[in-house]
């Protein structure tokens, strides 16, 4: 499946008759609730999504920040978004597309037609695509969900994994230097350090297939024998974007990633090197 939309393809898919639904996922570690910024200004027909509750789920610390919801309540926040069956979706955040990256993540894992609005609502309004304003309620849906379809890893064969594991944290997080977040500040043995930050240009948009190979392919990222985590889950999806844009396949997900680890007492690496 194509994982980007250019904002110019969207605006036109949006005049067709049969146009996809937009789900907005405005989300930052520093402002989870996006809420206040979908309602100043949005796409035209677009559906605000909580990452926090509808995206995710809590429980004991030792499952992590974020972990994956189940596909039961996943289906039931899809449907209050109107999805239907056979629609197709388009999800965008503020840019540069983190918390938009996990919901293309789990409606990819549930075997949905989904694809992320490249650049997000910042490269909409760069490019003087109309906005509307306002609270959004939705005609409820019907879509029925699969599940399973993406890669995903638990703690224990993140600690044994034979391949290439990616820590997708900024690199002074996985040296150990500071955790703003986590207990325990490392990363996990045998880990190989690419923040997720270095996936996008300044403008917030993905870098170039050709760039985004050449930064993987360097890491010795190949399909079917890497795996990616992060602090909890969320920006690793944005990683796993990355790579299928570079036409690396079959990248596996750690959910709890380091705020599951962390709380577990499992060991810890620290410094530049896995």
């Amino acid at each position: 499946m194509t994982v980007l939309v250019s904002v110019e393809a969207l605006a036109a898919e949006l005049a067709d008759e049969n146009p996809p639904r937009v789900l907005d996922v405005r989300w930052a570690l520093a402002q989870p609730d996006g809420r206040d910024e979908f309602a100043a200004g949005h796409v035209p027909g677009a559906v605000y999504v909580d990452l926090e509750t509808e995206l995710s789920t809590h429980g004991d610390p030792t499952e992590g920040r974020h972990p994956l919801p189940t596909r039961e309540r996943l289906e039931q926040a899809a449907r209050a978004w109107g999805v239907n069956d056979d629609d197709r979706v388009v999800v965008m955040d503020g840019g540069p597309s983190f918390g938009a990256a996990r919901a293309w993540w789990l409606l990819r894992h549930a075997d949905l037609d989904v694809r992320i609005l490249d650049g997000g609502y910042a490269a909409w309004v760069a490019a003087g695509q109309p906005v509307e304003a306002g609270v959004v309620t939705p005609t409820a849906g019907a879509v029925s969900l699969g599940w399973g379809v993406m890669g995903v890893i638990d703690a224990d064969e993140a600690a044994t994994y034979d391949g290439l594991l990616l820590d997708a944290r900024a690199g002074e997080r996985y040296r150990g230097e500071v955790e703003p977040m986590d207990p325990v500040a490392g990363h996990i043995p045998g880990a190989v350090n690419a923040p997720t930050s270095e996936n996008s240009q300044p403008d917030g948009r993905f870098l170039p297939p050709e760039a985004l190979a050449a930064r993987f392919t360097g890491l010795g990222a190949q399909a079917d024998t890497t795996a990616v985590y992060c602090g909890s889950g969320v920006t690793a999806a944005h990683q796993i974007a990355a790579m299928e844009i570079a036409g690396i396949a079959d990248v596996a997900l750690y959910p709890g990633s380091w705020s599951a680890w962390s709380h577990q007492g499992r060991p810890v690496a620290t410094g530049p090197t896995p």
